[in-house]
């Protein structure tokens, strides 16, 4: 199977996704979990909580089977009362036993969470996407599918078997992406950008060839053909789509490749130019300062 443009998207910015643990927690109960630095997912296993969001008016009921993405760096408070006296998430986790920590007096609720790291470099280019946060109803039409993913997590988590965390890891992450499918399924059209770009259908076909084949010298027509559209009809969506033009789309995805490339310090610059379609060295190092700001060897001594 040929990688697909969000794959490539995801692999772009170095998503990675870890399961932090679960909570178990009963009777009336409240817990302030600071603003996270990183993109934070919990799902509803067990039970039912509220979600009260900084910046938000009104809090969010979360029910069994239900699951929720923080995408914000925003604190909130996690709780099965609100008006319940508020302990620091710091506080709860000194009692955790193994991955789960308990709290209050029961086990009403059991909720599982997990964190997503993103390239420092490019994670802008998802986070600046996607709202603060993202609510996945139970009953919604990824549902089954979260939830069958939750369950294989507490599996792997109570059995422990071998592989158990490359196995958590996986599954987290499946996890994660089956949240932002449910979010592109449901919501109104992104913000023209890369986002929107690497997941719209139609679209798809065109930046397959691009993303398979950077080094090769598109043409319109070509791209436009694999997107079955006219030549102008293309031009006009792509932009409208990705907010600028195929060929300018083109000239980014190169020279994020070459990037990663230089920050591997294991290619000559000439060599990454050729690779992706320049004739030259000078040819390839005038694209990347006109696109990056700074000529290839000043970012590849920034970079170490």
């Amino acid at each position: 199977m040929q990688d697909d443009p969000f794959s490539d998207f995801l692999n772009l910015i170095s998503a990675r996704s870890v399961l932090s643990g679960g909570l178990v927690a009963g009777g009336p109960w409240a817990i302030a979990i600071p603003p996270p630095d990183k993109i934070k997912f919990w799902g509803v296993v067990r039970g039912n909580c509220w979600l009260l969001i900084e910046g938000e008016a009104a809090p969010i009921h979360l029910e069994e089977g239900d699951v929720f993405l923080l995408s914000a760096p925003r604190a909130v408070v996690m709780a099965s009362d609100l008006a319940a006296p508020l302990v620091d998430l710091d506080d709860v986790l000194k009692y955790r036993v193994g991955a789960v920590a308990h709290h209050g007096t029961g086990d009403d609720c059991f909720v599982i969470g997990g964190n997503v790291e993103l390239n420092a470099e490019y994670g802008q280019l998802l986070t600046g996407a996607l709202p603060p946060f993202i609510h996945v109803h139970a009953g919604s039409r990824r549902a089954q599918t979260l939830c069958w993913l939750m369950d294989q997590l507490i599996q792997e988590r109570e059995d422990d078997p071998p592989g158990a965390y490359v196995a958590s890891t996986q599954l987290a992450h499946l996890m994660f992406i089956q949240i932002l499918r449910a979010h592109f399924e449901t919501t109104k059209p992104l913000t023209a950008g890369w986002l929107r770009a690497v997941t719209d259908r139609r679209l798809s076909p065109a930046l397959r060839l691009m993303h398979n084949d950077p080094g090769r010298s598109w043409r319109l027509e070509e791209l436009a053909r694999a997107a079955a559209m006219s030549r102008a009809t293309f031009a006009l969506y792509f932009k409208t789509v990705a907010g600028i033009a195929p060929m300018s789309y083109l000239t980014e995805w190169r020279m994020r490749l070459a990037e990663q490339a230089i920050r591997e310090n294991s290619v000559h610059i000439g060599d990454i130019g050729r690779s992706l379609g320049y004739t030259s060295e000078s040819a390839f190092s005038n694209a990347f300062k006109r696109v990056t700001g700074r000529p290839p060897m000043r970012f590849k001594n920034a970079a170490g």
